[in-house]
């Protein structure tokens, strides 16, 4: 027999899952309308936001619910509170979007180039990330969530190199400032989703080995007695 607390707790994974599935649908619509030069899509990211905030809620109230009536303890008290803390990087995934959006948006408006290779790989490596980090919840998989994790460095590195280039290119023609300003802002946009990406990945391995992984570099880091 299936206890209620399971049910209540496969339900919150359903709204997290549905969240996660908002949440890259608008970071892809995003993109599409910064690589297309698609206000109207653009415009669309703006309205499509709030279906990401109605779930947040959501979750929020289920949480609420399984921790007043069913107290979870243990290995289930972990995934509830893990979930409560991964949707709250989803709807930050939201609001990066809808950033993008707005940064797209102007740059249509200016008539702006084709977009650098660059930051293509850098959109096409943070949606992977993201993808993959949803998996590894839905899965509770924390091999694959350790494997996330190892491609922060990379994420940053790309997002250093689009930023180098557009403050090169702004040097070189400043005309263009406006344009690479937007980029430079897509670029610390799409980062951000990653870093989004691997704060799920750490709750991943909270749930599926009670090992907390948060701020654990720089904890560490304060121990060292070369500090």
């Amino acid at each position: 027999m299936v206890r209620l607390v399971d049910r209540d707790l496969e339900n919150l994974r359903q709204l997290a899952l549905r969240m996660g599935s908002l949440a890259e649908a608008i970071l892809a619509k995003a993109l599409r309308a910064l690589a297309d030069g698609d206000t109207a899509l653009a415009k669309e990211v703006q309205e499509d936001d709030v279906a990401i905030d109605r779930l947040d809620v959501q979750i929020d109230e289920a949480v609420l619910d399984v921790l007043a009536t069913k107290a979870p303890v243990a290995a289930d008290l972990r995934f509830v509170l893990a979930t409560l803390s991964m949707a709250a990087d989803l709807e930050r995934v939201g609001d990066l979007a809808r950033n993008i959006a707005k940064s797209a948006a102007r740059m249509a408006a200016a008539d702006r180039v084709s977009l650098p290779p660059k930051l293509e790989m850098l959109a096409a490596e943070s949606q992977r990330l993201l993808r993959k980090a949803l998996d590894c919840y839905a899965d509770r998989d924390a091999a694959g969530a350790r494997r996330v994790l190892e491609q922060d460095d990379l994420i940053d590195a790309n997002e250093r190199r689009v930023i180098r280039d557009a403050v090169r290119e702004i040097t070189a023609h400043p005309e263009s400032s406006s344009l690479e300003v937007d980029l430079i802002l897509v670029a610390k946009n799409l980062e951000r989703v990653a870093d989004h990406a691997t704060n799920i990945a750490e709750e991943v391995i909270l749930i599926a080995e009670a090992l907390n992984l948060k701020h654990s570099e720089k904890l560490q880091a304060s121990r060292s007695p070369d500090t």
